[in-house]
């Protein structure tokens, strides 16, 4: 009798942006929140679209577009933030990362994963952790942990510090609506060849 060995399966969210699909590892997908309103911080960098009150707490909203070198991103009805955890230095710090519509959570089996390829310059490699081929498709699963660097993650910092202290003085923005559960439960098993 044949023991067959038994392969470990991954979770992951996918998501777009632009033309392009994304995805997460879901351990480092906090919260996906509805669009609320977001205050604008003064002198932040170009891929900082800005701050929300996430529970009372001041959390930073980056248009991913942007940091991925495309195109601003374009409000629709399915425009989402999700709320990455990052682990930086040993410290986890909670970002906000807008993107274009979240698409559904996929089991997919180690073996599936392939590297990431080597294009030259043009496009950053370093925070694809590896790809997969679903649907006849390429999808980009993020090292979501290397998307941002030590010093961006200092920029982030200094850009809510004088947020923090000035929203206590000023009215709380509105609290954003987590999107029901329900629109990324649906999970989809690997392709079988």
């Amino acid at each position: 009798m044949d023991i067959q060995q038994i392969e470990k399966m991954n979770s992951y969210l996918s998501f777009k942006l632009g033309e392009e699909i994304f995805a997460s590892d879901v351990s480092k997908v906090l919260n996906i929140l509805e669009m609320v309103r977001i205050t604008e911080v003064p002198q932040s960098p170009p891929y900082i679209k800005g701050v929300i009150n996430l529970r009372g707490d001041v959390l930073p909203v980056v248009d991913t577009r942007i940091k991925f070198g495309l195109s601003a991103i374009e409000f629709t009805k399915h425009t989402c933030i999700l709320v990455m955890d990052i682990t930086l230095n040993g410290e986890s710090i909670k970002i906000g990362a807008l993107v274009d519509s979240v698409l559904e959570v996929m089991e997919i089996s180690d073996s599936k994963l392939k590297p990431p390829p080597t294009i030259g310059d043009k496009y950053k490699t370093e925070f694809i952790a590896s790809m997969i081929e679903f649907n006849d498709q390429f999808i980009m699963i993020l090292d979501v942990d290397k998307v941002f660097t030590t010093d961006e993650i200092a920029d982030l910092k200094d850009s809510i510090e004088p947020t923090e202290k000035d929203d206590k003085e000023k009215k709380p923005v509105e609290k954003p609506k987590t999107v029901a559960k329900k629109t990324v439960a649906k999970k989809i098993a690997p392709n079988k060849k």
